[in-house]
């Protein structure tokens, strides 16, 4: 409920309407607005609304922070477009950003950014502990979920028509649609490896993913496609570890390659799906909004191991990586985007 309370109270919309861009910053200030706007990644988002939570409870002055879920690319976008009150300070990423998010970044005079990696997580593929078993190989899922595997249209419709050793049920998964980083990381670390084991090739053909109701864009609430596995339980879910971990009473995760989605695998990068989550914060606005700096250091004292973030389900990253971020935070250090591909 506290989650929700944060995003409905202070719209991210009633900012928008505030002043603008780099006049703010001339004049030291952010046009009068004094909370917090971070946009970005579903997955991220519980960690970054459980940081928002714990500052509002020690800073219990400071206005609440505005945290929005509206997906890895649409909040990269809404980040990207300027600096001053209008725009987030920022944003939460569940891939790394790509140049050409970078360029956007810069020719809206935004290219001064931070980037911290906040800790591990793993595209994890759930089913209901209702309905029936299994586990699945990238090449299975790929023959399931590509539009044109072999370059033909997709005509399989039970797991069994891919595989007859899989159960006789209906294809059906609930996933990220293509704004979100999930996605994106899915078809890299699952359909790509999938193709090239499948059909020994791996092009961008192969990320194409069928539209014919097998695979269901679920929206970019993670929550949203748990909820669809208790109302279906022959169906699968693809969303992020934590997610997984905070449902353990009523999921289950599909093993890839033998391997379950869990701590251990993700953390030693064993599980296919294995991947880092990222912040990016504007350096323009680190002073210029007010708690910012404090906001930040809470959230780095919170993604070690037992920390607040751990118990919510982020995978630790390892020590040399989490004092990297502290020193980027720290140090103001900018991200250098000849390292961006």
């Amino acid at each position: 409920m506290a989650r929700r309370l944060l995003q409905t109270l202070f719209p991210l919309g009633a900012l928008v309407a505030s002043v603008t861009a780099c006049h703010d910053q001339a004049l030291g200030g952010m046009g009068g607005r004094d909370s917090i706007a971070a946009v970005g990644s579903s997955t991220v988002y519980p960690f970054t609304t459980t940081v928002a939570e714990l500052y509002v409870a020690t800073h219990p002055h400071a206005a609440a922070p505005v945290i929005e879920e509206t997906g890895t690319g649409a909040g990269l976008r809404l980040f990207c477009a300027g600096i001053g009150s209008a725009f987030p300070d920022i944003a939460d990423a569940s891939r790394r950003m790509r140049a050409d998010e970078y360029r956007a970044c810069a020719r809206n005079g935004a290219g001064a950014l931070v980037e911290v990696q906040l800790g591990l997580d793993g595209i994890a593929i759930g089913r209901s502990r209702a309905g029936p078993a299994i586990a699945l190989t990238p090449a299975q899922i790929y023959r399931a979920l590509a539009a044109a595997p072999g370059g033909r249209p997709n005509t399989a419709r039970r797991w069994s028509d891919v595989d007859p050793a899989l159960p006789d049920s209906p294809i059906t998964v609930y996933g990220p649609p293509a704004t979100s980083g999930t996605r994106d990381a899915f078809g890299q670390l699952i359909l790509l490896p999938g193709c090239r084991a499948a059909e020994r090739r791996a092009t961008p053909a192969c990320l194409r993913i069928r539209e014919d109701g097998a695979y269901v864009d679920a929206g970019e609430s993670d929550n949203a496609i748990v909820q669809k596995l208790s109302a279906n339980p022959a169906a699968l879910g693809v969303f992020g570890f934590s997610y997984l971990a905070e449902n353990a009473d009523s999921l289950a995760g599909v093993p890839i390659n033998g391997i379950a989605p869990d701590r251990p695998s993700i953390a030693t990068g064993r599980y296919p799906g294995a991947r880092p989550l990222f912040l990016y914060v504007k350096k323009a606005h680190l002073d210029a909004v007010p708690g910012l700096h404090a906001f930040l250091d809470l959230y780095a004292r919170s993604w070690g191991k037992g920390g607040p973030l751990a118990r919510h389900g982020l995978i630790p990253a390892p020590a040399a990586v989490q004092a990297r971020g502290v020193a980027a935070l720290r140090g103001e250090t900018l991200l250098n985007p000849a390292e961006l591909s």
